[in-house]
């Protein structure tokens, strides 16, 4: 099986195609995850004991973050890091949030861990800090994969800081389908960027009508999954490594997983990475989790 990391689907133009996604009906994670943070902004701030320094892996725009940095932000001046490797992406956010009163915003353009280890080295008190991991990015990584991750977080973090973690929920087949294959194609477009963008960094030669966005549920798994199908007996060049690669009709390319959870299986990830499950608020209409961690 063919794949490629999904950390890649986010140049430029790949973000900006993520933030058209978060906009389509069919996708309903962002609107949840940004329905619970409208409505329970306070009571998180509140939970999380005010903090002064808040760090955001992966924070896209910053729309829905805003809700909680200004009830933050309504409290006390607060410093805000969004952790993100695209430079358009904090722009993004640094314009979506530079009008609340009392943040300064310094933004991080490193990957997540990196990020966190640059964030740890500019700690300027020992106050608890707030980390948060919106979305359901989380869900793109193994599950095995997904407990390191969060180990190596925490390995950042000092007891008492804290995570606020999103993540989707399972829900009918049908329903996740339509979320990750919309009908007008922004998802496809998303998806076949990643071949472009190895044509303009790579030199790499990819015809992209001689592939097309396939999105499946694996229910074994329980993970949506996107792959980049050929439709043609093909051979691609990437001609910056000086590697030719082939293709068989219907091979695919492996680009992203979504993992879907259980409520409980959220708690039971926190134990085993050195964490404790303070609360949970949950989205009914799109099943959605905001689980808020304390560092043990």
């Amino acid at each position: 099986q063919k794949k490629l990391p999904s950390k890649y689907l986010y140049d430029d133009m790949g973000s900006s195609l993520f933030e058209l996604i978060c906009k389509l009906p069919e996708y309903g994670l962002t609107n949840a995850d940004g329905r619970i943070l409208q409505q329970n902004a306070e009571d998180i701030v509140e939970r999380m004991q005010a903090p002064s320094q808040v760090a955001e892996l992966g924070s896209g725009s910053g729309k829905k973050t805003r809700w909680f940095l200004e009830a933050l932000c309504s409290r006390k001046t607060a410093t805000y890091f969004p952790i993100e490797i695209s430079r358009a992406a904090i722009e993004m956010c640094e314009r979506e949030l530079s009008s609340i009163d009392d943040l300064n915003i310094v933004g991080v353009e490193k990957t997540y861990l990196d990020g966190m280890k640059e964030v740890r080295a500019k700690r300027a008190n020992p106050e608890p800090m707030a980390v948060l991991f919106l979305g359901s990015t989380l869900g793109n990584f193994e599950r095995e994969e997904a407990a390191q991750f969060l180990c190596d977080v925490r390995h950042h973090m000092i007891s008492g800081d804290s995570l606020l973690l999103g993540m989707d929920l399972e829900k009918p087949e049908e329903r996740l389908l339509l979320a990750y294959n919309d009908p007008i194609g922004v998802t496809a477009a998303f998806n076949l960027n990643l071949l472009a963008r190895m044509n303009r960094e790579l030199d790499a030669d990819f015809d992209l009508s001689k592939f097309e966005h396939n999105a499946r549920y694996n229910r074994d798994a329980g993970r949506i999954e996107m792959h980049l199908c050929s439709r043609a007996q093909q051979a691609v060049s990437i001609r910056k490594s000086d590697w030719t690669v082939s293709f068989e009709p219907g091979e695919t390319i492996w680009t992203e997983s979504s993992h879907k959870f259980k409520p409980e299986e959220v708690v039971r990830m926190a134990e085993q990475t050195g964490f404790q499950c303070e609360h949970q608020w949950i989205d009914e209409e799109w099943p959605f989790a905001e689980s808020l961690f304390f560092a043990a």
